[in-house]
């Protein structure tokens, strides 16, 4: 395509000389103006294009522009000499214009060999940052000296560089929540393990009466029961977080399911002595999400409010339309949320304040559960002000959006 407009180039400029000179000093000299100009084009075409595809062979950039001008001038002044034997332009008016000629093309060549000294500059300004890149370093940048493409791809490389520094940074993150997940699961695993294998020794060994076995018996159901829950959470979370969601999505009442919800929850609550409340305008938007995983988070966040307010303390679910979504929150009147774990409440395993020893029940899973449903429905969830007690705040899309 290159080659095509050039010569099209070269044919209307021999066509538009030849016309001038056509015009000033007759049909013939038209003629041959034009047949020069054509035949110095299509060589110096020719040669460019040969450049181009031999460019490998020639070496830096200012050689490059350096012969091209040279090809240019070269040719340039065979066609003046050229024209001085076929049009009879004397000798001296063909010298004059070799010499002009000659002259402007060490100029062009000079200022090529200039502006190629800068660019070569910016080029190995990116080069060495890459490089350095490449082996390790993270604290280059590239800087050029124009406000030009080079300056693009300085740029480019500089996003590169960051995206590069953002993404270890992540996987970093993700390694050592890995390894964190990993202490913390074989943690919950080995307590109850090791207190089943006491437990079952002491009944092989007929350690006590029946009414102390009978006992036994019922410890090792619970931490069967705990090893239990422990798995199935650790499992749905997976499923979770690969994506591995087939869930049928319906209209979802929340003024009904908060009321069941809390009705499910009543018992434990009063055990406690703690009241709940639910507050759910009758006009509230359904949302748009699997009934039974909603629950789920209600579920989840009910218990962690009712286990950390304290006796005549209060549980509140409410839950309000904002346009396209719906928002419920669980509040309680505990302790609150201490600054330093506000940001870490919602991780796998992650115990705040004094749950930090890991020596209350529940295998902190909770959260990151609702987390996961929550997002899997399109919402967010997070942790609202910063008043007493504690304000889980989360949104689902409503039948609407």
């Amino acid at each position: 395509m290159r080659l095509v407009r050039g010569v099209a180039s070269v044919c209307a400029a021999a066509a538009g000389i030849g016309a001038v000179m056509g015009t000033a000093y007759g049909l013939e000299d038209g003629l041959i103006t034009a047949g020069l100009v054509l035949v110095c084009g299509a060589a110096v075409l020719g040669l460019a294009e040969l450049l181009v595809r031999r460019r490998a062979r020639v070496g830096p950039l200012a050689r490059q522009f350096q012969l091209g001008i040279a090809l240019v001038i070269g040719l340039a002044l065979l066609g003046v000499g050229l024209i001085a034997l076929l049009m009879f332009i004397s000798a001296h008016d063909a010298l004059l214009i070799a010499l002009l000629l000659a002259f402007a093309g060490a100029l062009a060549a000079y200022c090529a060999s200039a502006i190629a000294s800068g660019v070569m500059r910016d080029i190995e300004s990116v080069r060495d940052s890459l490089r350095a890149v490449g082996s390790g370093r993270r604290d280059v940048r590239s800087e050029t000296g124009a406000d030009d493409e080079l300056a693009e791809l300085a740029d480019a490389a500089n996003g590169m560089t960051d995206q590069i520094i953002e993404g270890e940074a992540r996987v970093e993150a993700a390694w050592s929540a890995h390894r964190d997940l990993i202490a913390a699961v074989s943690h919950d695993l080995r307590t109850p393990l090791t207190s089943l294998r006491v437990l079952s020794e002491a009944i092989e060994d007929e350690v006590g009466d029946g009414d102390t076995r009978q006992r036994y018996r019922e410890q090792m159901s619970i931490q069967i029961r705990s090893l239990g829950a422990l798995v199935d959470d650790l499992f749905e979370l997976s499923r979770l977080e690969a994506g591995d969601v087939e869930w049928s999505m319906q209209q979802v009442h929340l003024g009904e399911l908060v009321s069941e919800t809390v009705e499910a929850m009543q018992a434990q609550a009063e055990a406690k002595g703690v009241a709940m409340r639910a507050d759910v305008p009758e006009d509230t938007t359904p949302a748009r999400g699997n009934p039974e995983k909603v629950q789920r988070v209600l579920f989840n966040l009910m218990q962690n409010a009712i286990r950390h307010t304290p006796p005549d303390g209060s549980v509140t679910v409410v839950a309000e339309s904002l346009g396209r979504c719906v928002e419920i929150e669980v509040a309680d009147s505990g302790g609150g949320v201490h600054p330093a774990d506000r940001e870490r409440i919602f991780d796998a395993f992650y115990r705040a304040g004094e749950e930090a020893p890991r020596t209350r029940t529940g295998a902190g899973l909770g959260l990151t559960i609702c987390r996961a449903i929550v997002e899997a429905h399109g919402g967010r969830i997070w942790l609202a002000g910063s008043g007493p007690g504690t304000r889980i705040r989360f949104s689902l899309p409503t039948t609407s959006a």
